[in-house]
């Protein structure tokens, strides 16, 4: 996508106060926004979408910042307090155009059949149509992987997130087995990731840490999934979230009950009650964050497509 698009969608999550509405609206992207100066000089008038679903008009001296996520004590195996992040995927407006994988591949310096996005074809049986499904980790509430894990190297935080230290893990892989929707991938050799001047400039100045897996990924351990905690760090979407051209990927923390996909904002519960959202393998007990709203009243039609798919153009190499 181009960098002015992601400049619209990027993550605000600003409180509003007005005695007028006597409410507070939380926007939850910039683009849903739009500033309109009032050459008189009166105030400029911001209009912003309420957690209700509702356009407002707000006057910008009315509006605050919401502090930086990272608390003075922040630890990063802790996360941030008073979060809980939450993704749905709306299965009926998938039509596999693969921007969501090139995103993430290019972002986090992952290239071929170890993306970290996968998207499936899915058919229930011989009467009924095809759809796609975007597969990714679950951050889940009771993670397997997480139990099984002989170095804690991977570990559940407090606001949802399931992440790996890569410089703890030993290459056992317990986690692949122990996880039930396959989402982790191990790296059996060094990755490909090019010879960029933009990537060895910004490996230059990169430190490890598990909640920035800007790094390339290291031989020997697994990854996965990460839902973009540096991303969320600037309040920014995920990028397999501003990449889908389809409004695919809805982003946002079950706490305040709202999700976005960057040009639209919905309540989290009415989402998933009115579009009946489910959760994979829940009898597991694994309790995912991430949600699927199934494929009915498609938006798009069904194309098989991407033949010659390249996963490694994303990070501008070609597959030897």
């Amino acid at each position: 996508m181009e960098d002015s698009k992601n400049a619209r969608r990027e993550f605000v999550n600003k409180s509003l106060k007005t005695a007028v509405l006597g409410a507070v609206a939380m926007g939850a992207l910039k683009s849903m926004s739009s500033c309109r100066a009032k050459e008189n000089g009166e105030d400029e008038i911001v209009e912003l979408m309420t957690t209700d679903g509702d356009v407002v008009e707000v006057p910008v001296s009315q509006m605050h910042d919401v502090p930086s996520l990272k608390h003075e004590d922040y630890n990063v195996r802790e996360g941030y307090r008073n979060r809980k992040f939450v993704m749905v995927v709306d299965l009926a407006r998938c039509k596999n155009a693969k921007k969501c994988i090139d995103s993430c591949n290019k972002h986090h310096f992952v290239t071929g059949d170890n993306a970290w996005i996968k998207v499936y074809k899915m058919q229930d049986s011989e009467e009924t149509s095809p759809y796609w499904m975007p597969t990714m980790c679950m951050h889940c509430d009771k993670p397997a992987c997480v139990k099984v894990c002989p170095v804690d190297a991977t570990f559940k935080r407090r606001d949802g997130l399931v992440l790996i230290d890569n410089e703890r893990c030993i290459g056992c892989r317990f986690c692949m087995a122990a996880c039930p929707y396959s989402t982790r991938v191990f790296n059996w050799e060094e990755p490909k990731q090019g010879e960029s001047t933009e990537i060895t400039m910004h490996l230059e100045h990169m430190q490890h840490s598990p909640d920035y897996a800007g790094l390339p990924s290291v031989k020997g351990t697994v990854d996965k999934c990460d839902f973009c905690p540096h991303m969320i760090d600037k309040k920014e979407l995920p990028h397999c979230v501003t990449a889908c051209p389809n409004g695919v990927f809805f982003f946002g923390d079950a706490y305040e009950d709202t999700v976005t996909n960057g040009e639209e904002t919905f309540r989290l519960t009415k989402l998933l009650e009115n579009r009946a959202g489910h959760r994979l393998l829940e009898h597991l007990g694994t309790e995912p964050s991430v949600y699927y709203l199934p494929p009915s009243n498609r938006l798009v039609d069904f194309k098989e497509g991407l033949e010659n798919y390249d996963p490694y153009k994303s990070v501008g190499i070609s597959e030897e």
